[in-house]
């Protein structure tokens, strides 16, 4: 069986699965795409024009979650928990993540100081009770990381280039939360997931959009 993983170099739901595939250390190769400037060759793969798509001797798996449980199915070293109500608890808390990650595109992209504002309590939300969930740790589900912790990595890395911006106050005061993330960021596999131009590729992302968060960040650069 021969992995392809068709990548973006900042999407962090191409991250999650390269995270899963380190975790179960199988092989596979990577290839980056513009979204801005998506090949014909890609389209043809892609319904919904999106990353990730995996390659399995050449035929398409796309959406990230679908992608995740094929891996379960089908590799080494499984990241979900063995009971079926304990997995779908699990299911459910990706959902989670992906909500926080749309409340992350709305906060970069937010046009104004209200709408920005908005988006820092949508999130500040969402992470007061995911903050109530976490044990002692260091992983979502304590001793072992599971496929709950391929979703964060990702979000929390977002927050490495947002704390070098300004305290927004999202995580402020949120100690299981932080311990969590710090463990994550050490993570073999999730540091592994992005180049190591990530942060600069990111900034530059953020300071393009035109949002009220790129002129802050203009402004601090004055």
């Amino acid at each position: 069986m021969t992995l392809h993983l068709i990548s973006h170099a900042l999407c962090p739901y191409v991250q999650r699965v390269a995270i899963s595939l380190l975790e179960k250390g199988v092989a596979f190769q990577r290839t980056s795409i513009d979204l801005g400037n998506k090949p014909d060759w890609f389209l043809a793969l892609s319904p919904l024009g999106k990353t990730p798509v995996l390659l399995v001797d050449g035929v398409p798996i796309f959406e990230s979650s679908v992608i995740l449980e094929y891996l379960e199915e089908t590799q080494p070293n499984p990241l979900h928990p063995e009971l079926p109500l304990e997995r779908a608890g699990h299911r459910a808390w990706m959902e989670v993540g992906s909500a926080v990650l749309n409340d992350i595109a709305g906060l970069y992209s937010a046009p104004d100081a209200g709408a920005f504002a908005g988006k820092v309590a949508a999130l500040r939300a969402k992470f007061v009770r995911i903050d109530r969930e976490l044990g002692a740790g260091p992983y979502f589900a304590g001793e072992r990381f599971c496929l709950v912790d391929t979703v964060f990595g990702p979000v929390f890395r977002y927050f490495d280039v947002l704390d070098q911006i300004a305290d927004f106050g999202i995580l402020t005061g949120l100690d299981h939360l932080q311990r969590w993330r710090a463990e994550l960021a050490q993570r073999h596999s999730v540091r592994m997931a992005v180049t190591d131009d990530y942060p600069e590729l990111l900034t530059n992302f953020l300071m393009a959009r035109g949002s009220h968060l790129s002129a802050v960040m203009a402004n601090r650069r004055e």
